[in-house]
């Protein structure tokens, strides 16, 4: 096979995987508990998770390995920084939490 096909192939195997997936959100939305539920988004986490520290800090810690003993430190930076920017944006834009009722971030008038 050569490298068009192979490309085509993945970009279309990645296409019905997201299709198939947003497909079962949606048909599922109403129907679903709220054990499967969680079951669900902790599944969604730990793929995260994963694709974080394998796609994303490993591949930064072994891209800054010329800075020495501090190789570690431009993705812990990185790390932190998002985390932060998370929190922060959390308190600043309004959003509703549907499982405890409550409104977060500035209030609107």
């Amino acid at each position: 096979m050569d490298n068009l096909a192979i490309t085509i192939l993945g970009i279309a195997l990645i296409f019905v995987a997201t299709t198939a997936g947003a497909a079962m959100v949606y048909l599922l939305k109403k129907d679903i508990s709220p054990r499967i539920n969680t079951i669900i988004l902790g599944f969604a986490a730990g793929v995260m998770v994963a694709a974080a520290i394998w796609s994303l800090l490993i591949p930064a810690i072994e891209g800054s390995s010329s800075l020495g003993v501090w190789k570690w430190a431009p993705a812990v930076i990185g790390f932190v920084g998002g985390g932060l920017f998370m929190v922060l944006i959390d308190k600043i834009v309004p959003h509703f939490h549907k499982g405890t009722n409550e409104d977060e971030g500035v209030k609107r008038r």
